[in-house]
């Protein structure tokens, strides 16, 4: 029981200093004159992760960890360091657009939303460590559903005059 629970305070310890990281940088961003884009959608993304946490604190804490889906979990936490990394002040949960050239480096090479492709594993990777498939499945429709018809064509048009 002693490894799920850690495993969930981590992930929760995670999202919690990712949210201090992002509220500090927006805050930022926004005195250097950013703008905030698709405010409206907001909440409907921070109700999904904390569900999708709930869920798995619900009906996860006293199951095995599943090492094989751990390690890709752990493979995920170095893909999102290196995004958080290079976008360094510019990294925030909301979509906020300052009037820079776009960042190019890092992931941003390979990808156009390496963000989102680290979430999007995540979701689905996270429950699969606790063996919590339906959990796994279940928000992986609705983050996509949120991500791909609202959240990234948002971004998108929010970022096109930026794009060369």
């Amino acid at each position: 029981m002693t490894g799920p629970v850690l495993f969930l305070t981590f992930v929760i310890v995670q999202r919690l200093v990712e949210l201090a990281i992002a509220r500090h940088n927006t805050a930022r961003l926004l005195a250097r004159g950013a703008v905030e884009h698709g405010a409206a959608h907001y909440p409907a993304i921070v109700v999904l992760h904390f569900a999708w946490i709930g869920a798995m604190v619900v009906w996860g804490w006293d199951e095995p960890l599943r090492l094989p889906w751990l390690a890709a979990f752990v493979i995920l936490q170095v893909l999102r360091v290196w995004v958080l990394v290079t976008l360094g002040g510019r990294w925030t949960t909301r979509i906020i657009v300052l009037n820079e050239p776009l960042v190019s480096r890092g992931p941003f090479r390979i990808i156009p939303h390496p963000n989102y492709a680290v979430v999007i594993a995540e979701i689905a990777v996270t429950p699969m460590v606790l063996g919590l498939t339906w959990v796994a499945l279940l928000f992986t429709v609705l983050n996509a559903a949120l991500l791909f018809g609202v959240r990234i064509p948002a971004e998108n048009r929010a970022l096109a005059q930026y794009r060369t």
